[in-house]
């Protein structure tokens, strides 16, 4: 009789919740009855309330049970687990019918929780290394047009489309290319690189090894923040296999072509989340903005051509290239092509991942996924963006989310992070931390990011003794930071400030009285 199959995430935040308990006592339980399983720890599905999730092959269907606790193990396996059972309390069926998870479009998570993250068999077995296929019988030219053709969009924040930065780099002539990931996801409330990263590094790996083939690149690097350890080690143990398989090195996957990587581990600091910064860190030296031009694309790392692009942008390059330009464009609306994967974070009742294409609402997001709020207090503000991003009223959560839509009411989609608040949170002293969290992490380079921000916190400090007068001042100030920053880091920093003002003008213009259900964040 051959083992049962399970699989239990051992990503970050399935782990934090009790997974890796869950996987030891499930198997030192089927130890002990004689009971042979083999365990697999896969990637977390991004319903994060239901974790530790735990699932059964069934006869080539996925039985999911949870959130599965330690004391529960024991009744779970008298009940027919390994089975498939419906008896126990925490099976909740087939995993695809799961409504958080049936009501998606993932297309670049499409194997999340599927693939053993280390296997290139269970990756190939799920669609893996198609596109790569396709794109090693395709010249590089041909390859750039589809990327170009399916409207794919930076989804790291500036949502600069990817098929014109690959075209600069392919027309650039040098005798050294490079491909960089900047996996240095700094944002609040974002966490889909990690995810993909550690339940399916194979598909950032593959999207970069076709990046280098559409560009001409021999060598690329993965720019992870330190935060990240068990993101490294899947990454690391995912190059392995996939070098000892010959896709990375020389000969990819037979051909003539050669490609290497490396990854290389950040230090803590926010700004080389920005793509200069992060260039300067890699070639060893403290991560500073760099004046544009010369454009990366042209005069990148170590002088040379370089595409960077985020985690999310390149792992979405294989189905691109598995399914073709125009099969990925037919997804979103507008100029805002494909999906993104939204994440769900904050007070709200189930937190997770929701990959949608582009044209859904933030009003659907918060409660046909999230379901409100935690607290079960009504929803006052959405920080969309990161701490960059506008905190946005009720009144907008109509809108669709799309990179335009957002511009044209001063906020952004950005990485996809959306942060809830109920009506306890103090939009002042968000604004505040917004400003304190810029004059923590600017690089200093430049006067309006680094003194700014300093004066910003003073100012709004200030606010209680002189309302209208500050207001004004700070205004202008937010003016002189968007216009004068050197890079995003001080130039967005208003957005927050500004949103909070404009939306919220009750929690500036009014000595607040001490009210201990009021919270900061």
């Amino acid at each position: 009789m051959s083992a049962i199959t399970l699989y239990i995430p051992g990503d970050t935040t399935a782990a934090s919740l009790g997974a890796d308990r869950v996987a030891q006592r499930l198997a030192s339980e089927c130890r002990d009855r004689g009971l042979e399983v083999a365990i697999v720890r896969n990637g977390s599905r991004g319903a994060f309330w239901l974790e530790p999730l735990l699932e059964i092959d069934a006869g080539g269907k996925r039985i999911a049970y949870g959130p599965v606790q330690l004391e529960d193990i024991p009744q779970l396996l008298d009940d027919g687990m390994l089975a498939g059972s419906t008896r126990p309390p925490q099976c909740l069926g087939p995993v695809e019918d799961i409504p958080f998870l049936k009501q998606q479009q993932r297309l670049t998570f499409a194997r999340q929780g599927l693939v053993d993250p280390l296997s290139v068999a269970s990756y190939r077995a799920h669609g893996g290394l198609a596109g790569l296929g396709h794109a090693l019988g395709m010249t590089p030219q041909a390859i750039v047009d589809e990327i170009t053709e399916s409207g794919l969009r930076g989804r790291g924040g500036a949502a600069f489309p990817t098929g014109i930065k690959w075209q600069t780099v392919l027309n650039t002539d040098a005798a050294q290319k490079y491909i960089v990931c900047n996996a240095d996801e700094g944002d609040s409330g974002t966490y889909s690189d990690r995810m993909l990263m550690e339940g399916d590094p194979m598909s950032l790996l593959e999207g970069m090894i076709i990046a280098g083939l559409a560009v001409g690149a021999t060598r690329g690097y993965i720019y992870l923040r330190e935060e990240y350890p068990r993101a490294g080690r899947m990454l690391q143990q995912a190059m392995n296999a996939l070098r000892e398989a010959g896709y990375l090195g020389e000969r990819i996957g037979g051909s003539g072509h050669r490609f290497e990587l490396e990854l290389r581990i950040g230090a803590g600091a926010y700004i080389c989340g920005e793509e200069t910064a992060l260039l300067e860190s890699l070639e060893g030296r403290r991560g500073m903005v760099r004046v544009k031009p010369p454009l990366p694309a042209i005069q990148g790392l170590f002088g040379q051509p370089t595409v960077v692009n985020n985690v999310i942008s390149l792992a979405t390059v294989p189905v691109i290239l598995e399914r073709g330009g125009a099969f990925y464009r037919d997804f979103g609306m507008g100029r805002s092509r494909g999906t993104l994967p939204f994440q769900l974070a904050g007070n709200i009742a189930r937190g997770g991942l929701v990959e949608l294409a582009f044209g859904a609402t933030l009003r659907e997001l918060l409660y046909d996924f999230g379901g409100g709020s935690r607290s079960g207090r009504p929803l006052r503000a959405v920080q969309v963006g990161g701490p960059l991003g506008a905190y946005l009223p009720e009144a907008q959560w109509d809108t669709p989310l799309d990179y335009e839509a957002f511009a044209a009411m001063g906020a952004m989609l950005g990485h996809g992070g959306i942060v809830a608040f109920d009506d306890s949170v103090d939009l002042r002293e968000q604004a505040r931390f917004a400003m304190e969290f810029c004059a923590e992490e600017s690089c200093g380079k430049c006067t309006p990011c680094r003194i700014g921000s300093i004066r910003g916190v003073e100012v709004i400090d200030q606010l209680a003794a002189d309302p209208e007068g500050n207001l004004a001042l700070l205004e202008e100030l937010c003016e002189t930071m968007t216009d004068g920053s050197l890079c995003a880091m001080g130039g967005m920093t208003p957005y927050p400030v500004l949103s909070a003002v404009r939306h919220f003008p009750e929690d500036f213009t009014a000595e607040r009285e001490s009210d201990d259900s009021r919270e900061s964040v």
